[in-house]
């Protein structure tokens, strides 16, 4: 039986052992904390690019497919775990949005359901809505998803597999090559020697893959967030206005983010953000106001250029790979992500063209410049 070893545990990680057992392989998660503890945790969930139209068609094409499937994937996990990840179907509201004729445009070339609504549409759909604005877009297809229940349902079903291992708690020490061009990933308490190594490290990628000689353009976005009280019913929609966003929980909880900031690996929740957060919400949704907040919490995103992620071998590598650089759409992206990484190395027909997300033209632009 092919062996591969995986490096992290969050979505991207999860997801691409769960395709490589159904794909017949044995397979060996390695993550340095819990599973799903990072970024994948710490997100909101939504199921889309939150301004899809200012990304390159390669993400559009992993979003679509991503989005085709995550229905039909929630079923699936619930089914097999009990666990609930609460797809919640709820579209997407713009207000204000940017470049409304380009994003109007890039709907009808990918097919999206898009449409310019009015200030009574706002009211009936959202009628806690703020009416300063002059112009909105709803994205009826837009779900968003619990993403700390996807974790764990992903985690409990992977658990089950009888050809999957999982060790927690074990960070990688170093990736070694072999002589031969092989990979060899070293832990403190283990030695893995495998078919394939696959580095879905998010953020902490680049660090990995560096010592192993790689270079790849990935870097730590701290993302804060907060959570508002359960108010059952104040929103239906997801609204976003100006970057910022609330996403309603079936739970009736509310959520608010994001920062985006360039701080190295610092999870640091400060009070600055959670000013400008609230002044977001409460632009969006006056009566929030009223409404205590529970939590506050950051992750770190892995930055890349355009967010476009990096899926394919490591050039000068036998069976070193990667599968991460999301950016903000970790989630959004990671059924087709995990996909197309399984098609690769199972040597099937890949969902969609692998070559915007080759490793190998990074390198090749990155020793040009």
């Amino acid at each position: 039986m092919t062996t591969a070893v995986i490096v992290g545990g969050g979505v991207i990680g999860l997801l691409t052992a769960r395709e490589l057992l159904a794909g017949g392989m044995q397979v060996t998660l390695v993550d340095k904390a819990d599973t799903g503890a990072e970024a994948s945790w710490a997100g909101g969930g939504i199921v889309s690019p939150l301004y899809p139209w200012n990304y390159v068609p390669a993400i559009s094409a992993l979003a679509s497919w991503a989005q085709s499937v995550y229905p039909d994937l929630i079923e699936k996990l619930y089914q097999e775990t009990g666990i609930d990840p609460q797809l919640n179907p709820c579209g997407l509201l713009m207000l204000d949005p940017p470049e409304a004729e380009q994003a109007l445009r890039w709907a009808h070339q990918f097919g999206k359901n898009m449409q310019r609504v009015n200030a009574d549409f706002v009211a009936q759909r959202e009628p806690a809505a703020t009416a300063d604005f002059s112009d909105a877009l709803w994205l009826p297809y837009v779900s968003n998803v619990r993403n700390p229940r996807l974790l764990q349902a992903l985690k409990a079903t992977l658990l089950r597999h009888p050809s999957f291992t999982l060790l927690g708690n074990s960070p990688v020490l170093t990736i070694e090559k072999t002589q031969q061009g092989s990979a060899v990933v070293v832990c403190a308490e283990h030695r893995l020697v495998d078919d394939h190594v696959v580095v879905c490290a998010g953020a902490w990628s680049a660090h990995l893959l560096r010592e192993a000689g790689c270079d790849l353009p990935i870097v730590p976005v701290r993302g804060q967030m907060l959570l508002f009280d359960s108010r059952p019913g104040l929103i239906h929609s997801i609204i976003l206005k100006d970057g910022k966003y609330l996403i309603p929980r079936l739970d009736g909880h509310i959520l608010v983010g994001s920062t985006t900031e360039e701080v190295g690996f610092d999870k640091t929740t400060t009070d600055e953000a959670r000013e400008l957060l609230l002044s977001h919400a409460f632009d969006m949704v006056p009566v929030l106001r009223d409404v205590p907040v529970v939590k506050q919490w950051a992750g770190l995103r892995p930055g890349s250029p355009g967010g476009l992620p990096f899926i394919g071998r490591i050039p000068g590598w036998n069976n070193l790979h990667v599968n991460a650089g999301h950016y903000r759409n970790g989630l959004v992206l990671a059924p087709a992500s995990a996909r197309l990484m399984a098609d690769l190395l199972l040597q099937r027909t890949p969902v969609v063209d692998p070559a915007p997300y080759d490793p190998a033209g990074v390198r090749a632009v990155m020793e040009m410049v």
